[in-house]
C-alpha cells in the first residue's frame, strides 16, 4: 500500500491573509508534486476600468493590491504613455521614482519581517516592522496616505510633493540606512538561519528561465532582470544604482537580495530628493486615439505588466493586467519538489506571492480528499525545524537575534 497523501492547505484559515489553495502530494515526509488553485478572489478590476475614464482608472488599480498600490497605477499610466507615445515631465517622472521607492522599501521590509515569522524568528519579523513604520509615516506626509497615494495620472502626476518635509524623510532614511544596515548583519551571520534557510526551496536558473519568474525571485537565481534598468521609466534612467543579484536561488538567497535592495533604494530616493527638478507636473488633458499600449514596471515583487486598447473614446476599451505573482507562483512546481513538509511554508512565501493581484489560490488531503494537516501544522512544523538546529548551536529556544 502506498504511503501516498495529498494535503490541504487553505483555502480559508486565519492564518492566510487571502485565499490560496495549494494541494500537496506527499510520500511520509517529502513533497513529490504540487498544485496550485489561485481563482478565489476575483474583484473584476479590468471589467470596471472600462466603465472608468483614463483619469478614473489609477484610482481604481490602486486597490488591486494592499502593498502594491503604486506599482498598478503608474503601470497603467505606462501602457496608455506608451499608446500615446508621450513623455511626462520631469519634475512627474521623480515624483513617480519616490513614490515606488518608498514602496519597495516598505514591501521588503513586510517581506522579512513575515519570512522570520514563518520560521520562528518573530524577533526578526518585530524590529523589521517597527523600520517598516516610518516608511509608511514618509510616504503619508509627502501623500496624505499610508498607502494609496492617487497622485499617478496618465501624462504625470495630479499633486506636487511637498518640498518642506523632504529634510524629515532624509533623515528617515538616514536612520533607516543605520537600522536595517544591523537587521540584515544580525541576519546574514547567524548560524542557526544559515543552517535552516541555505539550501533550501532551491530554484535553478533554468528553472527560474523555464517558469519566467521575476523579481527577486529571479535575481535569486542569478538571472539580471530588472525593468528599471532594462527599459527604464520614470527618472530611472538618470540615477545611479545596481542590481543585486544571487547565484544559489534558495530561500537564504531570496532574504540576501531583498535585504541589499533596501540600501538601493534608500540611494534611489536620497537622489531623487537631492536632484528634484522643477516644472510641470503633467501634460493636461489628453485625448486617447485609438491603438494598443503596452506598461512595465518593476514592482517590488517583480515585473508588473498592463495592456491598454483604446477605441477612441474616453474609457479603455480592455485592461489586461499581468502581476509578477502569477508567473512566481507556478515556480513552487519546482522549489518544493523533493522538499520536506516542514520546508513548505518558507519556500511558499519566499516569492512573497500576493494571491489579490493574481486574482488567484491552498489545501492537504489523504487519498479519500478528507483533510489531514492545515497550514498551522506545516508552520509548527517549520519552526520545531528551525528550534532544532537552535539546540545544535547551543542557541536559546526563543531564537531572539541582538541587534543593538
Amino acid at each position: 500500500m502506498s504511503d501516498r497523501k495529498v494535503i490541504q492547505i487553505g483555502p480559508f484559515h486565519p492564518l492566510l491573509e487571502e485565499p490560496v489553495g495549494f494541494s500537496l502530494t506527499v510520500e511520509g515526509e517529502r513533497v513529490v508534486a504540487i498544485e496550485a488553485r489561485m481563482d478565489y478572489i476575483h474583484k473584476g478590476l479590468e471589467r470596471l476600468a472600462q466603465e472608468r475614464t483614463y483619469d478614473m482608472v489609477p484610482i481604481l488599480l490602486e486597490r488591486i493590491c494592499g502593498i502594491c498600490s503604486v506599482t498598478h497605477s503608474v503601470c497603467f499610466c505606462n501602457a496608455v504613455e506608451d499608446l500615446l507615445g508621450v513623455e511626462i515631465p520631469p519634475r512627474a517622472a521623480y515624483i513617480r521614482t519616490i513614490l515606488g521607492e518608498l514602496e519597495r522599501l516598505h514591501s521588503h521590509l513586510l517581506w522579512v519581517g513575515l519570512a522570520g515569522h514563518f520560521i520562528g524568528y518573530n524577533t526578526v519579523f518585530m524590529w523589521a516592522w517597527k523600520y517598516r513604520e516610518p516608511v509608511c509615516d514618509a510616504f503619508e506626509m509627502l501623500t496624505g496616505h499610508r498607502q494609496n497615494s492617487a497622485l499617478p495620472m496618465v501624462g504625470g502626476v495630479r499633486r506636487d510633493l511637498p518640498e518642506e518635509y523632504f529634510p524629515a524623510v532624509r533623515r528617515m532614511l538616514d536612520e533607516l540606512e543605520g537600522q536595517t544596515a544591523r537587521l540584515t548583519a544580525a541576519v546574514l551571520d547567524d548560524p542557526v538561519l544559515a543552517a535552516r534557510l541555505k539550501g533550501v526551496g532551491v530554484l535553478s536558473p533554468a528553472a527560474a528561465l523555464d517558469f519566467g519568474v521575476v523579481g527577486p525571485t529571479a535575481r535569486a537565481s542569478g538571472l539580471a532582470t530588472d525593468v528599471r534598468r532594462d527599459e527604464p521609466y520614470a527618472a530611472y534612467a538618470e540615477l545611479d544604482w545596481r542590481v543585486i543579484l544571487r547565484p544559489e536561488g534558495d530561500v537564504f538567497a531570496k532574504a540576501v537580495v531583498r535585504l541589499l535592495e533596501i540600501p538601493e533604494s534608500i540611494g534611489i530616493l536620497r537622489q531623487c530628493l537631492d536632484r528634484m527638478p522643477a516644472g510641470p507636473l503633467n501634460l493636461g488633458t489628453l485625448h486617447v486615439p485609438r491603438g494598443e499600449g503596452i506598461g512595465r514596471y518593476e514592482a517590488p515583487r517583480g515585473e508588473d505588466v498592463h495592456y491598454v486598447r483604446s477605441n477612441g473614446t474616453n474609457m479603455p476599451e480592455r485592461l489586461k493586467v499581468r502581476a509578477p505573482s502569477f508567473v512566481n507562483i507556478p515556480s513552487f512546481k519546482a522549489s518544493c519538489l523533493g522538499a520536506p513538509m516542514a520546508d513548505v511554508m518558507i519556500t511558499l512565501a519566499a516569492c512573497d506571492p500576493c494571491y489579490s493581484c493574481t486574482e488567484r489560490a491552498m489545501t492537504l488531503v489523504d487519498g479519500r480528499g478528507a483533510p489531514i494537516a492545515a497550514a498551522p501544522g506545516l508552520l509548527a512544523a517549520s519552526r520545531q525545524r528551525t528550534f532544532a538546529l537552535a539546540r545544535a548551536f547551543g542557541r536559546a529556544p526563543d531564537l531572539d537575534l541582538a541587534l543593538d
